[in-house]
């Protein structure tokens, strides 16, 4: 049975990327027009981090946020828009003193990291479901800060992507919808070859895709030379994909992506070839259960 089959594309993330591939968006503008032109190649969701343009290092400011949501809404792009909430929770410790925060440390309070989310009210936010180790320091998500966070996602009528790095993180985010913090049965996300979380294997991808409750709709991505097998690997699965820059700089070996709407064909080539047709946006709300934009 053919299926029809959402990509959501990461355009930039919070890695410092933009030096390893100058087609890796950085100004709100830059990030906005790259959304528009993957949601032209085939892409119904777009995941936005923002960056300080100056520096090109991650940002939380909402004006940025704001400028970007405005320039895709106001491009007449019915794309859905989906924005980060990972910023404000990596520690790392002081050396002399490991109690202490170290320099590059960036914890907020959750309130400060859903901030732009209850303001710009787009129709997806990702919410990680769990710590983690990542890139040198401790990713960190509590159970009370995720839910602290999950209550203000919910109350602001934005769909959470519950994404998760591993096992545990899939684990707390069921706990939170049997609680009620989280509106069942959850949008899942499941993440791949992230060091230290779950390897990008199909075998990891079929046991985490069957731990998930009942009727979830899911994505999966692999991260750098892992992203086009995982994008097969989920079709194949039943799940949704995910491309983009965020998570790889390349199309294909030994060759830097030159947009993410170039990631983004070629993901649809591979729904195409596997016998599955590319949701459009109006097709991914109705599979998600999100209305139509105001």
């Amino acid at each position: 049975m053919q299926r029809k089959i959402i990509i959501s594309c990461a355009v930039t993330g919070s890695a410092d990327s933009p030096k390893r591939n100058p087609a890796v968006p950085v100004s709100p503008a830059q990030i906005a027009q790259s959304c528009i032109d993957a949601a032209k190649a085939g892409a119904a969701i777009v995941h936005i981090h923002v960056r300080d343009p100056q520096t090109t290092r991650p940002s939380m400011d909402g004006a940025h946020y704001r400028e970007v949501v405005e320039r895709i809404r106001g491009s007449g792009s019915d794309v859905l828009i989906n924005l980060t909430t990972g910023p404000g929770a990596r520690f790392a410790p002081d050396v002399d003193n490991p109690a202490m925060p170290g320099p590059t440390t960036t914890l907020s309070l959750p309130e400060v990291r859903v901030r732009h989310v209850v303001e710009l009210r787009p129709d997806i936010c990702s919410l990680d479901m769990g710590s983690m180790n990542m890139g040198g320091r401790v990713f960190i998500n509590t159970p009370e800060h995720l839910e602290t966070m999950a209550v203000a996602i919910r109350d602001a009528a934005v769909l959470p992507e519950l994404e998760v790095f591993e096992t545990g993180h899939l684990l707390l985010a069921k706990r939170m919808i049997e609680t009620g913090h989280i509106k069942g049965p959850g949008m899942f996300q499941i993440c791949l070859g992230i060091a230290w979380g779950q390897p990008a294997s199909p075998e990891a991808m079929t046991y985490m895709r069957n731990l998930l409750p009942s009727g979830s709709p899911w994505f999966a991505f692999g991260i750098s030379l892992h992203q086009f097998p995982m994008v097969a690997q989920s079709v194949l699965l039943g799940g949704h994909v995910r491309v983009g820059l965020e998570d790889n700089l390349y199309l294909e070996k030994g060759k830097l992506a030159p947009s993410n709407a170039a990631l983004v064909e070629k993901a649809a080539h591979i729904i195409e070839v596997l016998g599955d047709h590319v949701a459009t946006p109006a097709e991914a709300r109705e599979i998600l259960g999100i209305p139509k934009a105001a």
